[in-house]
């Protein structure tokens, strides 16, 4: 596993009160004053079930149970959390656009938003293209709740080729296996995920200001970065 000491001197920006979204088994070290709840698409002991590969103690305690795709952010109000923390979530969603006006939405003015993504080029999605902006922007237009079939082909593709050596009928198992512990659908590279950002900030209004910011070049895996929530253009 990569160490992500990268992350601190994002971390270190944060205090009050955060939300910190699929955290899973990996929660953000906090600094000292800084507090947070966790939300995620299922609760702890589902997630135990469908991730038998991570030991149950390790897991969150869930505070929230929501879908970013679904009922999203809807029951916390403008500018509810000091911060927010969103890590390794956006390539599991089906409107990563929406999800990235949401998260904002519930920061307040001033608050930071850490976000990272894998970069494909580090993982197993190297073999996969760069989702395209249109197509994400697409996906918000057009308010897309789930993924299609393909999103997990083409994962499956470049994570599990020996999916491939099996009977046709064993694909569509395979697909909605994928699904449901959300694989990734999305893909960037460092360069294509700030350039999404950017793309959803001006096309959303969202003031953001960059903070801290470390790529897979120099950190081995993802692309992360803090920013924070302004009233003016993004910068």
């Amino acid at each position: 596993m990569v160490p992500l000491t990268h992350r601190k001197s994002g971390y270190a920006l944060l205090s009050g009160k955060g939300l910190e979204i699929g955290a899973l088994n990996e929660p953000a070290e906090m600094p000292v004053g800084a507090t947070v709840q966790y939300l995620d698409a299922i609760d702890e002991t589902q997630a135990a079930a469908l991730y038998r590969e991570i030991p149950r103690e390790k897991l969150v305690k869930v505070s929230f149970i929501g879908d970013l795709d679904r009922d999203g952010l809807g029951r916390f109000g403008d500018g509810a959390f000091d911060f927010v923390v969103m890590n390794h979530v956006l390539e599991h969603v089906a409107n990563p656009v929406k999800a990235i006006r949401e998260v904002f939405r519930i920061c307040r003015e001033g608050g930071i938003v850490t976000i990272a993504v894998p970069d494909k080029d580090y993982t197993f999605d190297r073999g996969r293209e760069l989702t395209p902006w249109g197509h994400l922007w697409s996906d918000y237009v057009n308010d897309v709740k789930s993924s299609g079939d393909d999103h997990y082909e083409s994962f499956l593709r470049s994570a599990a080729p020996h999916v491939f050596d099996e009977p046709p009928e064993n694909l569509r198992i395979h697909i909605q296996l994928s699904r449901d512990r959300r694989e990734h659908a999305h893909v960037w590279n460092s360069e294509s995920f700030e350039q999404f950002l950017r793309g959803c900030f001006t096309n959303l209004g969202i003031g953001a200001s960059l903070r801290y910011k470390s790529v897979a070049s120099e950190n081995g895996i993802e692309h992360f970065s803090a920013w924070q929530k302004s009233p003016g253009p993004a910068r």
